[in-house]
């Protein structure tokens, strides 16, 4: 997959990959983009261009991760993104899932087993995710901001609860296996149009927290533990 650059038009590039919608809408840029291009739509909302292009480009790309210059950004802007991230979770993906789901288990077979192992699985999911996103909000972001600034020195074992890395981040596993069995395991009659409508929202927010926790693992986390590391 190709790169975006500065003077693409920013429309085309959405026309394109439409998953990237969510993704701007994090910094504030929505539809009727007009054919200005992505420099000229970052200068007109005041981004910083690099970073949204960085941003964006990590999301469409999996192979995309330069490492070394996103922690070169400072870190009040990988802390807003992760943010507006969370917030979109919180306030659409989940809620949007959740009306699909709980529509589709009940207007399936009532006998249908399976249907309550998959409810039970979201809540499981659901709430792993609230408490991460309470976690950040409350505890894991303001420290890393402190730190930032230098006004703490008390340490913390930031995401302590969440596994040591992104191989063993248990909100994707939960996701995951919420994914597996809805594919694998869904027995008798259900419908069709809502199973659709659910396994293709799952398959879209595991995409979009894949790339998140890649942000938090590699990118924050690193650029924080170097922070402690030096005393800042």
């Amino acid at each position: 997959m190709s790169l975006v650059y500065p003077d693409m038009q920013l429309s085309e590039v959405v026309e394109e990959y439409p998953s990237l919608l969510p993704v701007i809408h994090r910094f504030g840029i929505y539809l009727g983009l007009g054919n200005e291009p992505v420099e000229a739509i970052c200068r007109k909302l005041n981004l910083d261009t690099d970073f949204f292009l960085t941003m964006i480009n990590t999301f469409l790309n999996e192979d995309y991760f330069p490492e070394k210059k996103m922690q070169g950004f400072h870190i009040s802007l990988i802390i807003d993104y992760l943010t507006k991230t969370n917030h979109y979770y919180q306030r659409h993906q989940l809620p949007n899932i959740e009306l699909h789901l709980r529509r589709f288990i009940s207007m399936s077979d009532p006998d249908n087993h399976s249907l309550v192992l998959i409810g039970k699985f979201f809540d499981s999911f659901k709430d792993g995710l609230v408490k991460r996103i309470q976690k950040d909000e409350k505890e894991w972001f303001p420290y890393c901001l402190a730190l930032s600034a230098r006004q703490t020195k008390e340490p913390i074992l930031p995401l302590a609860v969440d596994g040591a890395d992104e191989s063993e981040d248990a909100i994707e596993a939960l996701l995951t296996d919420l994914r597996h069995i809805m594919i694998k395991h869904l027995t008798g009659e259900y419908d069709e149009n809502l199973c659709c409508a659910v396994i293709f929202s799952l398959i879209t927010l595991s995409r979009d927290i894949k790339q998140h926790n890649r942000i938090r693992y590699r990118i924050l986390q690193t650029m924080v533990a170097g922070m402690e590391r030096n005393g800042s």
